[in-house]
Protein backbone atom coordinates (compact mmCIF):
# COMPACT_ATOMS: atom_id res chain seq x y z
CA UNK A 1 0.00 0.00 0.00
CA UNK A 2 2.80 2.42 0.93
CA UNK A 3 4.57 1.68 -2.37
CA UNK A 4 1.39 2.34 -4.35
CA UNK A 5 0.78 5.65 -2.56
CA UNK A 6 4.32 6.73 -3.43
CA UNK A 7 3.62 6.17 -7.14
CA UNK A 8 0.35 8.12 -7.22
CA UNK A 9 1.80 11.70 -7.08
CA UNK A 10 4.28 10.94 -9.84
CA UNK A 11 1.68 9.32 -12.09
CA UNK A 12 -0.83 12.15 -11.63
CA UNK A 13 1.83 14.77 -12.38
CA UNK A 14 2.99 12.78 -15.42
CA UNK A 15 -0.61 12.56 -16.68
CA UNK A 16 -1.17 16.31 -16.62
CA UNK A 17 2.28 16.93 -18.11
CA UNK A 18 1.46 14.72 -21.09
CA UNK A 19 -2.03 16.22 -21.45
CA UNK A 20 -0.42 19.64 -21.83
CA UNK A 21 1.19 18.53 -25.08
CA UNK A 22 -2.23 18.22 -26.70
CA UNK A 23 -3.73 21.53 -25.58
CA UNK A 24 -4.25 23.54 -28.79
CA UNK A 25 -2.57 26.93 -29.03
CA UNK A 26 -4.43 30.02 -30.10
CA UNK A 27 -3.35 33.38 -31.47
CA UNK A 28 -2.61 35.91 -28.76
CA UNK A 29 -5.42 38.35 -28.03
CA UNK A 30 -4.73 41.62 -29.80
CA UNK A 31 -4.99 44.03 -26.91
CA UNK A 32 -2.91 46.82 -28.40
CA UNK A 33 -5.90 49.16 -28.16
CA UNK A 34 -6.78 48.36 -24.55
CA UNK A 35 -3.56 47.32 -22.81
CA UNK A 36 -1.71 49.87 -20.75
CA UNK A 37 2.02 49.20 -20.75
CA UNK A 38 2.60 50.96 -17.41
CA UNK A 39 -0.08 48.72 -15.85
CA UNK A 40 1.52 45.63 -17.37
CA UNK A 41 4.93 46.62 -16.01
CA UNK A 42 3.58 47.28 -12.52
CA UNK A 43 1.63 44.01 -12.44
CA UNK A 44 4.67 42.00 -13.58
CA UNK A 45 6.65 43.58 -10.74
CA UNK A 46 3.81 42.99 -8.27
CA UNK A 47 3.56 39.33 -9.26
CA UNK A 48 7.27 38.87 -8.60
CA UNK A 49 6.97 40.70 -5.27
CA UNK A 50 4.14 38.46 -4.09
CA UNK A 51 6.07 35.33 -5.06
CA UNK A 52 8.99 36.60 -2.96
CA UNK A 53 6.72 36.49 0.07
CA UNK A 54 6.67 32.70 0.13
CA UNK A 55 10.43 32.23 0.61
CA UNK A 56 10.15 35.15 3.06
CA UNK A 57 7.51 33.20 4.95
CA UNK A 58 9.82 30.17 4.95
CA UNK A 59 12.53 32.16 6.71
CA UNK A 60 9.98 33.72 9.07
CA UNK A 61 8.62 30.34 10.16
CA UNK A 62 11.93 28.48 9.94
CA UNK A 63 13.61 30.85 12.34
CA UNK A 64 10.96 30.37 15.02
CA UNK A 65 10.88 26.58 15.31
CA UNK A 66 13.39 24.35 17.11
CA UNK A 67 16.74 23.57 15.48
CA UNK A 68 15.80 20.03 14.46
CA UNK A 69 12.77 21.22 12.46
CA UNK A 70 14.06 24.26 10.57
CA UNK A 71 14.52 22.67 7.14
CA UNK A 72 11.25 20.74 7.23
CA UNK A 73 9.27 23.83 8.24
CA UNK A 74 10.88 25.96 5.55
CA UNK A 75 10.35 23.33 2.86
CA UNK A 76 6.70 22.80 3.77
CA UNK A 77 6.11 26.47 2.97
CA UNK A 78 8.49 26.78 0.05
CA UNK A 79 7.26 23.68 -1.80
CA UNK A 80 3.99 25.52 -2.45
CA UNK A 81 5.80 27.57 -5.09
CA UNK A 82 6.06 24.43 -7.21
CA UNK A 83 2.97 22.54 -6.18
CA UNK A 84 0.36 25.30 -6.37
CA UNK A 85 1.89 26.83 -9.51
CA UNK A 86 1.13 23.62 -11.42
CA UNK A 87 -2.25 23.11 -9.76
CA UNK A 88 -3.24 26.68 -10.67
CA UNK A 89 -2.37 26.08 -14.33
CA UNK A 90 -4.26 22.78 -14.39
CA UNK A 91 -7.52 23.81 -12.72
CA UNK A 92 -7.03 26.34 -9.91
CA UNK A 93 -7.53 29.48 -11.97
CA UNK A 94 -10.65 28.03 -13.55
CA UNK A 95 -12.11 27.10 -10.16
CA UNK A 96 -11.51 30.58 -8.79
CA UNK A 97 -12.13 32.76 -11.84
CA UNK A 98 -13.82 30.56 -14.43
CA UNK A 99 -17.45 30.87 -15.49
CA UNK A 100 -19.44 31.02 -12.28
CA UNK A 101 -21.56 28.05 -11.28
CA UNK A 102 -24.23 29.53 -9.05
CA UNK A 103 -21.86 32.04 -7.51
CA UNK A 104 -20.20 29.29 -5.51
CA UNK A 105 -17.34 28.03 -7.69
CA UNK A 106 -15.89 28.55 -11.13
CA UNK A 107 -16.08 26.03 -13.95
CA UNK A 108 -12.63 24.35 -14.03
CA UNK A 109 -12.99 23.61 -17.73
CA UNK A 110 -13.02 27.34 -18.50
CA UNK A 111 -9.24 27.58 -18.23
CA UNK A 112 -8.26 23.92 -17.88
CA UNK A 113 -4.49 23.76 -18.47
CA UNK A 114 -4.86 27.45 -19.41
CA UNK A 115 -6.34 26.47 -22.77
CA UNK A 116 -7.17 29.48 -24.89
CA UNK A 117 -6.10 31.98 -22.24
CA UNK A 118 -3.84 33.88 -24.64
CA UNK A 119 -6.79 34.41 -26.93
CA UNK A 120 -9.17 35.53 -24.19
CA UNK A 121 -10.16 39.14 -23.63
CA UNK A 122 -8.83 40.80 -20.45
CA UNK A 123 -10.44 40.03 -17.09
CA UNK A 124 -13.42 42.34 -16.55
CA UNK A 125 -11.96 43.96 -13.42
CA UNK A 126 -8.47 44.25 -14.91
CA UNK A 127 -9.19 45.54 -18.44
CA UNK A 128 -5.76 47.06 -19.15
CA UNK A 129 -3.60 43.94 -18.69
CA UNK A 130 -3.62 40.52 -20.41
CA UNK A 131 -5.71 37.94 -18.60
CA UNK A 132 -2.65 35.68 -18.44
CA UNK A 133 -0.88 38.31 -16.34
CA UNK A 134 -3.94 38.58 -14.09
CA UNK A 135 -3.89 34.79 -13.71
CA UNK A 136 -0.19 34.82 -12.80
CA UNK A 137 -0.72 37.56 -10.22
CA UNK A 138 -3.57 35.61 -8.62
CA UNK A 139 -1.42 32.46 -8.69
CA UNK A 140 0.97 34.02 -6.17
CA UNK A 141 -1.89 34.51 -3.71
CA UNK A 142 -2.92 30.89 -4.15
CA UNK A 143 0.69 29.82 -3.48
CA UNK A 144 1.20 31.58 -0.16
CA UNK A 145 -2.19 30.80 1.40
CA UNK A 146 -1.71 27.06 2.17
CA UNK A 147 1.92 27.83 3.03
CA UNK A 148 0.65 29.99 5.91
CA UNK A 149 -0.97 26.97 7.58
CA UNK A 150 2.48 25.37 8.05
CA UNK A 151 3.09 27.44 11.15
CA UNK A 152 0.26 25.78 13.06
CA UNK A 153 1.21 22.20 12.26
CA UNK A 154 4.99 22.56 12.37
CA UNK A 155 7.20 19.97 14.10
CA UNK A 156 4.67 17.13 13.91
CA UNK A 157 3.03 16.79 10.46
CA UNK A 158 4.39 14.43 7.82
CA UNK A 159 5.61 15.98 4.58
CA UNK A 160 3.54 13.75 2.27
CA UNK A 161 0.40 14.54 4.24
CA UNK A 162 1.06 18.25 4.03
CA UNK A 163 1.56 18.12 0.27
CA UNK A 164 -1.83 16.45 -0.11
CA UNK A 165 -3.34 18.96 2.30
CA UNK A 166 -2.12 21.84 0.13
CA UNK A 167 -3.78 20.36 -2.94
CA UNK A 168 -7.12 19.73 -1.23
CA UNK A 169 -7.03 23.06 0.59
CA UNK A 170 -6.50 24.92 -2.68
CA UNK A 171 -9.34 23.10 -4.42
CA UNK A 172 -11.89 22.83 -1.60
CA UNK A 173 -11.23 25.95 0.49
CA UNK A 174 -9.14 28.59 -1.28
CA UNK A 175 -10.77 28.46 -4.72
CA UNK A 176 -14.38 28.69 -3.51
CA UNK A 177 -13.61 31.63 -1.18
CA UNK A 178 -11.64 33.41 -3.91
CA UNK A 179 -14.57 32.92 -6.28
CA UNK A 180 -17.12 34.20 -3.75
CA UNK A 181 -15.05 37.28 -2.98
CA UNK A 182 -13.34 38.37 -6.20
CA UNK A 183 -15.49 37.04 -9.04
CA UNK A 184 -18.19 39.53 -10.15
CA UNK A 185 -20.75 36.72 -9.90
CA UNK A 186 -19.46 35.42 -6.55
CA UNK A 187 -21.74 35.16 -3.52
CA UNK A 188 -19.83 37.61 -1.31
CA UNK A 189 -19.06 39.97 -4.18
CA UNK A 190 -22.78 40.31 -4.91
CA UNK A 191 -23.43 40.88 -1.20
CA UNK A 192 -21.16 43.89 -1.38
CA UNK A 193 -18.44 42.43 0.84
CA UNK A 194 -15.12 44.27 0.31
CA UNK A 195 -11.78 42.49 0.54
CA UNK A 196 -9.17 44.45 -1.37
CA UNK A 197 -6.26 41.99 -1.27
CA UNK A 198 -7.18 38.89 0.71
CA UNK A 199 -8.30 39.39 4.32
CA UNK A 200 -10.87 36.62 3.92
CA UNK A 201 -9.49 34.82 0.89
CA UNK A 202 -5.96 34.42 2.25
CA UNK A 203 -5.66 35.14 5.95
CA UNK A 204 -8.98 34.10 7.50
CA UNK A 205 -9.11 30.96 5.35
CA UNK A 206 -5.55 29.97 6.28
CA UNK A 207 -5.94 30.97 9.93
CA UNK A 208 -9.12 28.95 10.46
CA UNK A 209 -7.80 25.91 8.59
CA UNK A 210 -4.64 26.19 10.70
CA UNK A 211 -6.72 26.12 13.87
CA UNK A 212 -8.50 22.97 12.65
CA UNK A 213 -5.15 21.33 11.87
CA UNK A 214 -3.66 22.22 15.24
CA UNK A 215 -6.64 20.68 17.03
CA UNK A 216 -6.70 17.49 14.94
CA UNK A 217 -2.94 16.92 15.10
CA UNK A 218 -3.06 17.24 18.86
CA UNK A 219 -0.19 18.49 20.99
CA UNK A 220 3.53 17.98 20.59
CA UNK A 221 5.31 16.16 23.38
CA UNK A 222 7.23 19.33 24.20
CA UNK A 223 3.95 21.26 24.42
CA UNK A 224 2.44 18.73 26.82
CA UNK A 225 5.53 18.81 29.02
CA UNK A 226 5.63 22.63 28.76
CA UNK A 227 9.21 22.64 27.53
CA UNK A 228 10.44 25.98 26.26
CA UNK A 229 11.68 25.68 22.68
CA UNK A 230 14.04 28.50 21.79
CA UNK A 231 13.74 29.90 18.26
CA UNK A 232 16.45 28.36 16.11
CA UNK A 233 17.46 31.48 14.21
CA UNK A 234 16.03 34.88 15.14
CA UNK A 235 18.02 36.51 12.28
CA UNK A 236 15.99 34.23 9.95
CA UNK A 237 12.81 35.76 11.43
CA UNK A 238 14.14 39.27 10.81
CA UNK A 239 15.07 38.37 7.24
CA UNK A 240 11.72 36.72 6.65
CA UNK A 241 9.87 39.73 8.02
CA UNK A 242 11.81 42.05 5.72
CA UNK A 243 11.03 39.91 2.68
CA UNK A 244 7.36 39.67 3.65
CA UNK A 245 7.10 43.43 4.21
CA UNK A 246 8.80 44.12 0.89
CA UNK A 247 6.70 41.59 -1.00
CA UNK A 248 3.49 42.85 0.61
CA UNK A 249 3.74 46.05 -1.43
CA UNK A 250 3.00 43.90 -4.47
CA UNK A 251 0.36 41.96 -2.52
CA UNK A 252 -1.67 45.06 -1.62
CA UNK A 253 -0.68 47.80 -4.06
CA UNK A 254 -0.72 45.28 -6.91
CA UNK A 255 -4.34 44.47 -6.07
CA UNK A 256 -5.26 47.82 -7.61
CA UNK A 257 -4.56 45.91 -10.85
CA UNK A 258 -3.13 49.06 -12.41
CA UNK A 259 -0.40 51.64 -11.92
CA UNK A 260 -2.69 54.35 -10.54
CA UNK A 261 -3.42 56.49 -7.50
CA UNK A 262 -5.24 53.61 -5.80
CA UNK A 263 -2.05 51.54 -5.92
CA UNK A 264 -0.17 54.45 -4.35
CA UNK A 265 -2.75 54.67 -1.55
CA UNK A 266 -2.59 50.90 -0.89
CA UNK A 267 1.22 51.06 -0.93
CA UNK A 268 1.25 53.83 1.70
CA UNK A 269 -1.37 52.11 3.88
CA UNK A 270 0.59 48.87 3.80
CA UNK A 271 3.79 50.40 5.12
CA UNK A 272 2.03 52.55 7.71
CA UNK A 273 -0.12 49.81 9.23
CA UNK A 274 2.82 47.44 9.48
CA UNK A 275 4.98 50.05 11.18
CA UNK A 276 2.18 50.91 13.62
CA UNK A 277 1.53 47.27 14.45
CA UNK A 278 5.18 46.44 15.07
CA UNK A 279 5.46 49.33 17.51
CA UNK A 280 2.09 48.57 19.09
CA UNK A 281 3.15 44.98 19.79
CA UNK A 282 6.39 45.83 21.63
CA UNK A 283 4.86 48.83 23.47
CA UNK A 284 1.96 46.64 24.61
CA UNK A 285 4.45 44.00 25.75
CA UNK A 286 6.27 46.66 27.77
CA UNK A 287 3.01 47.66 29.47
CA UNK A 288 2.68 44.05 30.61
CA UNK A 289 6.19 43.95 32.04
CA UNK A 290 7.92 42.23 29.14
CA UNK A 291 11.09 43.26 27.37
CA UNK A 292 10.78 44.50 23.78
CA UNK A 293 12.06 41.75 21.50
CA UNK A 294 13.01 41.37 17.87
CA UNK A 295 10.53 38.51 17.66
CA UNK A 296 7.75 40.70 19.04
CA UNK A 297 8.34 43.53 16.59
CA UNK A 298 8.50 41.11 13.66
CA UNK A 299 5.28 39.33 14.62
CA UNK A 300 3.53 42.64 15.19
CA UNK A 301 4.67 43.99 11.84
CA UNK A 302 3.30 40.92 10.05
CA UNK A 303 0.00 41.21 11.93
CA UNK A 304 -0.25 44.81 10.71
CA UNK A 305 0.33 43.66 7.15
CA UNK A 306 -2.40 41.05 7.56
CA UNK A 307 -4.92 43.50 9.01
CA UNK A 308 -4.45 46.21 6.39
CA UNK A 309 -4.73 43.72 3.52
CA UNK A 310 -8.55 43.80 3.14
CA UNK A 311 -8.69 47.56 3.76
CA UNK A 312 -5.63 48.77 1.83
CA UNK A 313 -7.57 50.16 -1.13
CA UNK A 314 -10.57 51.46 0.80
CA UNK A 315 -9.25 53.47 3.77
CA UNK A 316 -7.12 56.55 4.26
CA UNK A 317 -3.61 56.77 5.65
CA UNK A 318 -4.62 57.99 9.15
CA UNK A 319 -7.02 55.06 9.54
CA UNK A 320 -4.26 52.60 8.61
CA UNK A 321 -2.34 53.69 11.71
CA UNK A 322 -5.28 52.72 13.92
CA UNK A 323 -5.83 49.45 12.07
CA UNK A 324 -2.23 48.40 12.67
CA UNK A 325 -2.37 49.58 16.28
CA UNK A 326 -5.56 47.73 17.24
CA UNK A 327 -4.82 44.58 15.25
CA UNK A 328 -1.51 44.08 17.07
CA UNK A 329 -3.20 44.39 20.46
CA UNK A 330 -6.00 41.96 19.50
CA UNK A 331 -3.52 39.38 18.18
CA UNK A 332 -1.22 39.83 21.17
CA UNK A 333 -4.11 39.15 23.53
CA UNK A 334 -5.19 36.17 21.39
CA UNK A 335 -1.68 34.69 21.61
CA UNK A 336 -1.77 35.15 25.39
CA UNK A 337 -5.22 33.53 25.61
CA UNK A 338 -4.20 30.62 23.39
CA UNK A 339 -1.23 29.98 25.69
CA UNK A 340 -3.69 29.17 28.49
CA UNK A 341 -5.44 26.49 26.44
CA UNK A 342 -4.37 23.06 25.24
CA UNK A 343 -4.40 24.18 21.58
CA UNK A 344 -0.95 23.62 20.08
CA UNK A 345 -0.84 26.16 17.25
CA UNK A 346 2.95 26.04 17.02
CA UNK A 347 3.63 29.51 15.61
CA UNK A 348 0.31 31.19 16.46
CA UNK A 349 -1.12 31.19 12.94
CA UNK A 350 -4.73 31.63 14.04
CA UNK A 351 -4.07 34.41 16.58
CA UNK A 352 -1.97 36.30 14.02
CA UNK A 353 -3.46 35.57 10.61
CA UNK A 354 -6.97 34.49 11.59
CA UNK A 355 -7.58 37.24 14.16
CA UNK A 356 -5.58 39.77 12.15
CA UNK A 357 -7.71 39.06 9.08
CA UNK A 358 -10.95 39.31 11.07
CA UNK A 359 -9.91 42.62 12.62
CA UNK A 360 -8.96 43.90 9.16
CA UNK A 361 -12.30 42.92 7.65
CA UNK A 362 -14.23 44.55 10.51
CA UNK A 363 -12.12 47.72 10.24
CA UNK A 364 -12.82 47.80 6.52
CA UNK A 365 -16.51 47.79 7.37
CA UNK A 366 -15.94 50.70 9.74
CA UNK A 367 -13.45 52.93 7.91
CA UNK A 368 -13.98 52.31 4.19
CA UNK A 369 -14.78 55.44 2.21
CA UNK A 370 -15.88 56.16 -1.34
CA UNK A 371 -13.59 59.19 -1.24
CA UNK A 372 -10.67 56.75 -1.31
CA UNK A 373 -12.21 54.26 -3.73
CA UNK A 374 -15.39 55.16 -5.58
CA UNK A 375 -15.91 51.48 -6.42
CA UNK A 376 -16.02 50.61 -2.71
CA UNK A 377 -18.50 51.71 -0.07
CA UNK A 378 -18.83 53.98 2.94
CA UNK A 379 -18.12 52.31 6.27
CA UNK A 380 -19.98 52.49 9.56
CA UNK A 381 -18.56 55.84 10.69
CA UNK A 382 -19.67 57.37 7.38
CA UNK A 383 -23.23 56.06 7.69
CA UNK A 384 -22.77 52.71 5.94
CA UNK A 385 -24.59 50.54 8.48
CA UNK A 386 -25.87 48.04 5.91
CA UNK A 387 -22.43 47.65 4.39
CA UNK A 388 -20.90 47.11 7.83
CA UNK A 389 -23.42 44.36 8.62
CA UNK A 390 -22.77 42.69 5.26
CA UNK A 391 -19.05 42.85 6.01
CA UNK A 392 -19.61 41.11 9.36
CA UNK A 393 -21.82 38.47 7.74
CA UNK A 394 -19.28 37.80 4.99
CA UNK A 395 -16.53 37.48 7.57
CA UNK A 396 -18.63 35.02 9.61
CA UNK A 397 -19.45 32.92 6.54
CA UNK A 398 -15.77 32.56 5.65
CA UNK A 399 -14.74 31.76 9.25
CA UNK A 400 -17.32 28.97 9.56
CA UNK A 401 -16.66 27.57 6.09
CA UNK A 402 -12.86 27.57 6.45
CA UNK A 403 -12.96 26.06 9.93
CA UNK A 404 -15.39 23.27 9.03
CA UNK A 405 -13.71 22.51 5.73
CA UNK A 406 -10.32 22.63 7.46
CA UNK A 407 -11.41 19.73 9.65
CA UNK A 408 -12.81 17.91 6.61
CA UNK A 409 -9.64 18.34 4.56
CA UNK A 410 -7.30 17.22 7.33
CA UNK A 411 -9.53 14.18 7.95
CA UNK A 412 -9.47 13.32 4.24
CA UNK A 413 -5.70 13.62 4.15
CA UNK A 414 -5.38 11.29 7.13
CA UNK A 415 -7.20 8.57 5.18
CA UNK A 416 -4.43 8.47 2.55
CA UNK A 417 -1.38 9.49 4.59
CA UNK A 418 -1.13 9.54 8.39
CA UNK A 419 -0.88 13.25 9.12
CA UNK A 420 0.98 12.86 12.41
CA UNK A 421 4.57 11.62 12.41
CA UNK A 422 5.48 8.87 14.87
CA UNK A 423 6.73 9.69 18.36
CA UNK A 424 10.21 8.58 17.33
CA UNK A 425 10.19 10.79 14.21
CA UNK A 426 9.02 13.73 16.28
CA UNK A 427 11.79 13.10 18.82
CA UNK A 428 14.65 13.11 16.29
CA UNK A 429 13.09 15.99 14.38
CA UNK A 430 11.44 16.28 11.00
CA UNK A 431 14.57 17.48 9.23
CA UNK A 432 16.12 14.05 9.58
CA UNK A 433 13.02 11.85 9.75
CA UNK A 434 11.26 13.40 6.73
CA UNK A 435 14.12 14.65 4.55
CA UNK A 436 17.35 13.12 5.79
CA UNK A 437 18.82 16.64 5.98
CA UNK A 438 20.29 18.60 8.84
CA UNK A 439 20.85 22.29 9.54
Amino acid sequence: MNKISSWVPFLVFALFSVMGIFVPLVTDFDGSKVYNWADITWMLISSALVLLMTPGLSFFYGGMVGKKNVISTMLQSFVATGLISILWVVCGFGLAFGKSMGGFIGDPSTFFLMKGINGSAPWSLAPTIPILLFALFQMKFAIITPALVVGATAERISFKAYVLFMILFSILIYSPIAHWTWHPDGLLFKMGVLDFAGGTVVHISAGCAALAGAILLKRRKTHIQKEEIKPARIPYVLLGTGLLWFGWFGFNAGSALAANSLAVNAFANTNTASAAAGLSWIFFDSLRGRKPTALGFCIGAVVGLVAITPAAGYVGLPQSVFIGFIAAICSNLAVHWKGKTSIDDTLDVFPCHGIGGIVGMICTGIFASKKINAAGNDGLIYGGTDFFLHQLLGCLIVVVFALVMGFVVFKLVDIFYPIRVTAQEEEIGLDLSQHDEKL
